[in-house]
């Protein structure tokens, strides 16, 4: 999502005077497969969302749902309240994120090692494990309120504002780190020599060169926090949010033409947000100089130690909060008998591990068959010509404006019609899967177009004029370069799929239960300790795909050098 908008360039497509038909084939129908697939998996369903929210209870058409939006208090109330969490997320991000972003590209601070590790912790879990953990803190029978012996009132707005922050964080310090890495030394030099203060240089290089990333940054957190399902159900309280509202109005009411009309509403302000977040990137990351040299950080002990207390805090914070989770799924009755036990993972309820294996299975194949679908598509772009794959490259991009709610709730709409072909796919464990690609695919497209535009065009000519297939040069040429962006885009979307809530959220059953879901069922029903153990299992299973991708691109990394 954050990634620079990237298009196979003439530059980069190789250049033959004549193929012959087979391979014109395998490269058309490198495009059409993954093109219909989007076009059944996502541009129909969100048709048909769009469809339904203009579909009256009593079967006509018009704009009843919407004018019921304007009638109905808490759908308001909701809208408002949206907009205020998301609103002081984003500012609360920009400012923590920019000191985190700074102190690990421009100073000495000691740490930085342990504060990314820190930050990379909300990656590997559902994002109500934050909620759930502040709630093991500072819940009303928190660890903290036991020791002062108060009742502290997490729930709503102060609650769901510290977990989104602890949840959006590490994107925003992503995102602002790669712009401070746009910086020119030699600027500073220059300002050096004119005598320019480190707060003239701050004020008058740093922040403009970085303003851009600044704006990605915001609209990413600000996204990211007015789509979130997990915390809001978790954490929020009587604080409803348009993701919760849409929950209730479909689940809890059965209204599901308001809750395409709520769906509506929360795409159009995300919708403009990814746009602006877009251009954003185009901005910060498109006039990059390949011979800027990066600045080198230095020591200066006024800025560093207060830099450093306030990273430590946040990545202790994280820690703490993380860890807590994953401590009260080990203590008899939290908080009050902390002695070890593992009572808590003989699970029997909601269908007991049951879910965590039918994750595994389906993040599996969300991986493989995205993966799978994303090199087919990018390949085929770079024989496609310029501006059938400009028109191509548009529609891959446009699932990153789409919230997982809007996505999942337009499946029910799409697949849940007896008599249509596409029905017998509802319920299934391949939906949930095709469900989570598309929430993701913009991303894993992105990494696979910045993949392939390392694939040298001249070595593929050079094959090809050695008599070597179009097979062949796949499998000695492409492939061999491109197995590090293939490796990286499966174990992220495998990774995301195992920790996703709301783009699969309406699609569950008794039968393809998935262990994110169970959580919030879990913590639903007042087990809170199983719902740390089953997250705990959720991180656990995560962490050991990130190592696993970590050691296979370091095999990969060894084998290319040698």
């Amino acid at each position: 999502m954050t990634a620079p908008s990237l298009t196979l360039t003439d530059k980069a497509r190789p250049r033959r005077a004549s193929r012959p038909l087979d391979e014109r084939l395998l490269f058309g129908a490198c495009v059409l497969v993954p093109v219909v697939a989007l076009v059944l998996f996502f541009l129909l369903p969100l048709a048909t969302i769009v469809w339904r929210s203009f579909t009256e209870e009593a079967g006509g058409i018009g704009v009843a749902n919407y004018l019921a939006l304007f009638r109905t208090p808490g759908i308001l109330r909701a809208t408002g309240n949206s907009l205020l969490v998301g609103t002081a997320t984003t500012a609360v991000c920009l400012v923590l994120g920019f000191a985190v972003a700074y102190a690990a590209q421009r100073t000495r601070v000691s740490g930085k090692r342990f504060v990314a590790a820190a930050l990379s912790l909300p990656l590997l879990a559902p994002s109500l494990v934050l909620g759930l953990g502040l709630i093991f803190l500072l819940g009303r029978n928190g660890l903290v309120s036991n020791l002062l012996g108060i009742r502290l009132n997490i729930y709503g707005f102060p609650g769901l504002l510290i977990a989104n922050v602890l949840y959006a964080l590490p994107q925003a310090v992503l995102i602002i780190q790669a712009a401070l890495r746009q910086s020119d030394a030699r600027y500073y030099d220059a300002a050096e020599v004119m005598g320019a203060t480190r707060l003239q240089q701050f004020l008058g290089i740093t922040l403009p060169n970085v303003r851009f990333g600044l704006l990605s940054a915001g609209f990413v957190v600000f996204t990211v926090t007015i789509t979130d399902f997990g915390n809001a159900v978790t954490i929020g309280g009587d604080f409803s949010v348009l993701a919760t509202e849409i929950y209730n109005q479909v689940t809890g009411q059965m209204k599901f033409g308001i809750g395409a009309a709520v769906g509506i509403l929360l795409l159009l302000p995300t919708g403009i947000a990814v746009y602006i977040e877009r251009v954003a990137a185009q901005r910060q990351f498109g006039t990059a100089s390949e011979s800027a040299l990066p600045p080198v950080p230095d020591r200066l002990p006024m800025r560093d130690i207060p830099l450093f207390l306030v990273t430590m805090t946040l990545a202790l914070s994280i820690t703490a909060v993380v860890a807590t989770v994953v401590f009260a799924s080990v203590v008899r009755l939290w908080p009050y008998r902390l002695d070890f036990t593992t009572k808590h993972y003989s699970i029997t309820l909601s269908g007991g591990y049951d879910p965590l294996w039918t994750s595994l299975g389906v993040s599996a194949a969300t991986a493989g068959i995205g993966t799978v679908l994303l090199f087919a598509l990018v390949l085929g772009l770079r024989r496609m010509p310029p501006g059938l794959a400009k028109a191509v490259y548009l529609l891959a991009v446009l699932p990153v404006g789409v919230p997982g709610l809007v996505l999942g709730l337009s499946y029910i709409f799409a697949f849940n019609l007896a008599g249509t072909p596409l029905h017998m796919l509802y319920g299934t464990a391949l939906l949930l899967a095709l469900c989570n690609f598309y929430h993701y695919h913009t991303q894993g497209f992105l990494t696979m177009v910045t993949g392939m535009r390392a694939v040298p065009a001249a070595l593929e000519e050079a094959a090809g004029c050695l008599g070597g297939g179009v097979l062949r040069v796949l499998g000695d040429v492409v492939v061999p370069v491109m197995i590090p962006t293939l490796l990286s885009v499966f174990f992220f979307l495998f990774m995301r799929s195992m920790v996703t809530l709301s783009a699969i959220i309406f699609l569950v059953s008794p039968s393809t239960n998935l262990a994110a879901v169970t959580v919030m069922r879990l913590d639903e029903a007042g087990f809170v300790s199983q719902a740390a153990a089953f997250s705990t299992c959720i991180m656990a299973a995560v962490a050991a795909a990130a190592l696993a991708m970590r050691g296979a691109l370091a095999l990969a990394g060894r084998r290319k050098a040698a």
